[in-house]
């Protein structure tokens, strides 16, 4: 069952469209359920709201297995490239300009809007739903993955999982090495990442996703039990890349 509201992120005064997934048992119990934060609201639910005509399909996945759990998907900023600065923990004034030639694009707003689900909508959602707060996962794809891989450092005793597909670590590649390498990581129990070998992407080509996130990983692994990092022969950077791995990524996080 798919509920949506409108919240006001608070830190840019911006609307943006949350969408819950509940568990198809959700009415029927008075049971708790872990809860799963996604980014790119809009396109993991249904192919009609998906920005491509292609969702990951994860309201159809959760409703045929035995996987019980709340996902929030929170939609992207659709105003123009704002999502880079949005997803960005760190400033790439330099990457900005040479991807949207646009010297407003310098990313950068990341940690306030991780700041915002943590002390804002997360609190509105356990309050909201039956909700076990001490399990929460976050999850992303592409600059979803980086935003994701950042709060699972600022937070790892609150966002304990952490799903971070394709990932495009390389806006901020050595910002992110840096925090995981001063991070106390002791808290995240699972850390899913995988990569395509057909990832390219405007100038960034397939070998610069796998050794971006090959760096992370071997960073990863020193510091989390259970991390678990594929490459994956002739995947692409899209939506129907990600929902064919939904098995792996939900089954390894909530194994």
């Amino acid at each position: 069952m798919l509920e949506y509201f409108t919240v006001t992120i608070t830190p840019f005064q911006s609307e943006r469209r949350v969408s819950v997934l509940l568990p198809k048992n959700y009415h029927a119990s008075e049971k708790r359920y872990p809860v799963l934060y996604m980014h790119d609201g809009q396109n993991l639910f249904l192919d009609e709201e998906a920005s491509f005509g292609v969702s990951w399909g994860l309201k159809d996945y959760l409703e045929e297995s035995d996987l019980e759990i709340i996902v929030v998907g929170i939609d992207c900023n659709h105003e123009g490239y704002e999502r880079f600065n949005e997803y960005a923990p760190w400033k790439n004034e330099e990457l900005g300009m040479r991807l949207f030639n646009d010297e407003n694009l310098t990313g950068g707003k990341g940690k306030e809007y991780i700041e915002y689900i943590t002390h804002e909508l997360k609190p509105r959602i356990d309050e909201k739903y039956r909700t076990n707060p001490d399990d929460t996962a976050m999850a992303g794809s592409s600059m979803g993955g980086l935003i994701s891989t950042y709060a699972g450092c600022k937070y790892p005793h609150i966002y304990k999982k952490i799903g971070s597909l394709s990932s495009a670590y390389w806006i901020n590649q050595a910002d992110i090495e840096a925090y995981i390498k001063e991070s106390d990581l002791s808290g995240l129990e699972r850390f899913y990442m995988d990569i395509g070998t057909k990832e390219d992407t405007s100038f960034i080509n397939h070998q610069i996703y796998i050794e971006s996130s090959q760096a992370v990983y071997e960073l990863l692994k020193e510091k989390v039990e259970y991390v678990r990092f594929d490459v994956i022969e002739d995947a692409v950077h899209n939506e129907a890349a990600w929902r064919a791995r939904l098995p792996e990524f939900l089954g390894y996080l909530y194994k």
